[in-house]
């Protein structure tokens, strides 16, 4: 018998208590989880894939909390540690240089007697009083904060704050997702397995209500029904003739074109919404009646709020005709969808760069923008971000409350009426949903940069839709019939989402380094472009250290590590496909395994009765 030492003892003693410690506080943490006990209760009435909405709209709630914190700590508290004389520090204004003072003029909404609606107007768009304070850019006109031993460069830190929280959504996102792309990689079995699956494995043992139990199984048979349908299709696409083939891709060709014609119109109704508003919004309120006034201010979120309302039906009604099989149909609704909702928010930004960008005139021509109808372009473009935020709030509050719970009263006291039993009980689709929220956090990491506080008022907008949707799911809404499993449903969600960020990545790009920023407000204005402070920042370091940062990002050191990338990307994927043919070849050795098996048990059984017989 082996005895352990002294030594040996102590660090078997202390690693289970390490291992007793982290269990302690993980169990303790999960109590301190967010809406915890919703989610679990929701979970339990309506399984799993309903409780993954909630979970990610709970992890947007988070991350829209941590990109708030971080521009909060970088760019807003050294202000307010200086404006409130918290700490021994003093605003380092921005020194004046060789610019025109033309570009450099900035006006401001006068503050003499002002309408009541007039508040109603600036809160709903950002402009007035709004536009003076810390929620947009041009708030920041400083050059640092002078501390007792250093000074804090404001622009640099306004940059990196945009820099840090886009490169933590992308991190958070990837190390979400990886976990739900393994689940679905399991997944991706035979069609036998499958089926196999479905029928042993498929039931949700969270489910403890009896129609969420119904529901359940009439999912089951759905895509039993979904899988036999799809069998049918490969075997149809298999026997058909080449007339037939050239036949159908003609037609899925026509209805395509109907699809990009449909996208093109919907993209030149934003586009001409967004100019004419850009145009008639200088307008004098007191020259506007109130309503006509708030319809010219939210004209492209109007219109951009219609084409994602209409569009989804006209897609729904052109993919019948696709002769697809039922899972690729949603999938690639899905992606019409998805794609129209995110590339109308770029066509906006778009359509204002061009705005910005495009020169009529002298003074546009001297400032290297549209300093005339833009003379502080991020603010404005801010506002613009933050109207799609409150209207997009706005229209879910009112087809909840307008729309939803009127239909489920409809539905509930006039069974007679067979119009409204038609039209039935609102459906709680959780693709939509998703569609909606990720438009949303699209509409935050555009408009962060332009207005830093949007992470906060997106955190209370997501707070307020859990509660509305938790609202809407028990007491108007049912379930939709076609279920998603939690794994399948939490790796689309990051999907879309991660769509989302590189999509709201290119726009913030290209007005970083390529579009001059304001000489009248913000930080950057002794600046050509927004990047311009990197070089600056550089030039200060010590001479081997820029050496050493011009050398990494030169062509010399790019080149090469490229290549090297590329390598081992390859190597990678060589490695991958070599797994999974070995994975093949262990299902093919276990079938026949079990072939063997069986034989040799049929065997034995026919050896068992001529035993038998000739005993008898």
């Amino acid at each position: 018998m082996k005895y352990l030492s002294e030594w040996d003892q102590w660090k078997r003693y202390s690693s289970k208590s390490w291992k007793r410690f982290l269990e302690k506080a993980r169990e303790m943490t999960s109590h301190l989880e967010l809406w915890r006990e919703d989610i679990r209760s929701i979970e339990g009435k309506f399984g799993t894939g309903i409780q993954s909405y909630f979970s990610f709209l709970r992890f947007l709630v988070l991350l829209n909390l941590v990109i708030f914190l971080i521009i909060f700590l970088l760019v807003l508290l050294p202000i307010l540690l200086t404006e409130y004389k918290i700490t021994n520090s003093s605003f380092v204004l921005v020194p004046s240089k060789d610019k025109d003072i033309q570009c450099t003029i900035y006006p401001i909404s006068s503050s003499g007697l002002i309408y009541f609606y007039s508040y109603i107007v600036d809160l709903l768009s950002g402009t007035g009083f709004l536009e003076e304070t810390c929620l947009f850019y041009g708030h920041y006109t400083i050059d640092g904060v002078k501390f007792q031993n250093f000074t804090y460069d404001l622009p640099l830190a306004y940059l990196l704050s945009t820099i840090a929280y886009l490169t933590l959504s992308l991190l958070w996102i990837v190390k979400r997702s990886v976990e739900g792309f393994k689940v679905n990689l399991i997944r991706s079995e035979e069609h036998f397995q499958s089926y196999c699956n479905k029928i042993f494995a498929g039931w949700d043992f969270c489910i403890t209500n009896r129609s969420m139990a119904d529901l359940k199984h009439s999912s089951l048979q759905y895509e039993l029904r979904a899988d036999l349908e799809e069998e049918r299709i490969r075997q149809k696409i298999a026997e058909r003739t080449s007339e037939e083939t050239i036949k159908i891709y003609s037609l899925r060709l026509f209805l395509n074109c109907i699809v990009l014609a449909v996208l093109g119109a919907c993209f030149y109704a934003i586009y001409t919404a967004t100019i004419f508003s850009q145009e008639h919004m200088k307008k004098e309120i007191d020259k506007m009646v109130f309503g006509e006034n708030l319809l010219i201010l939210y004209l492209p979120s109007i219109v951009i709020t219609l084409a994602n309302f209409i569009t989804p039906m006209i897609f729904a009604r052109i993919i019948q005709y696709e002769d697809y099989s039922p899972g690729f149909e949603i999938r690639l609704t899905i992606l019409r969808c998805v794609f129209m909702r995110l590339a109308t928010i770029c066509v906006l930004v778009f359509t204002l760069g061009s705005k910005i960008t495009s020169c009529d005139n002298y003074s546009c021509e001297l400032c290297g923008y549209n300093q005339k109808l833009y003379p502080c372009w991020e603010t404005q473009v801010g506002q613009e971000m933050y109207k799609l935020m409150i209207f997009d709030l706005i229209i879910i509050l009112a087809v909840t409350l307008f729309v939803d719970f009127p239909r489920k009263l409809l539905v509930t006291y006039c069974p007679s009426s067979k119009l409204i039993q038609c039209w039935g009980q609102q459906e709680f689709a959780i693709p939509d949903n998703v569609l909606g929220i990720v438009y949303g956090q699209t509409i935050c990491w555009i408009g962060a940069f332009f207005s830093p506080l949007l992470p906060a008022i997106a955190t209370l907008k997501f707070i307020i839709i859990f509660y509305v949707k938790e609202m809407s799911l028990i007491y108007t809404c049912r379930p939709s019939p076609r279920q998603f499993r939690a794994s399948n449903s939490n790796f689309f969600f990051l999907l879309v989402l991660l769509i989302g960020l590189c999509l709201a990545i290119i726009p913030l790009t290209i007005s970083m380094a390529r579009i001059p920023s304001s000489k009248g407000c913000g930080p950057f204005t002794n600046f050509n472009t927004t990047w311009d402070v990197v070089p600056k920042t550089v030039s200060t370091f010590p001479s081997s250290l820029q050496s050493l940062v011009h050398g990494i990002t030169s062509e010399a050191f790019a080149v090469p590590f490229f290549m090297i990338i590329c390598l081992i990307m390859f190597y990678f994927i060589a490695l991958a496909g070599a797994h999974k043919r070995v994975v093949v070849q262990l299902r093919e050795q276990l079938s026949l395994e079990s072939r063997d098996k069986r034989y040799l048990i049929q065997k034995l059984t026919e050896a068992q009765r001529e035993m038998r017989n000739r005993l008898d």
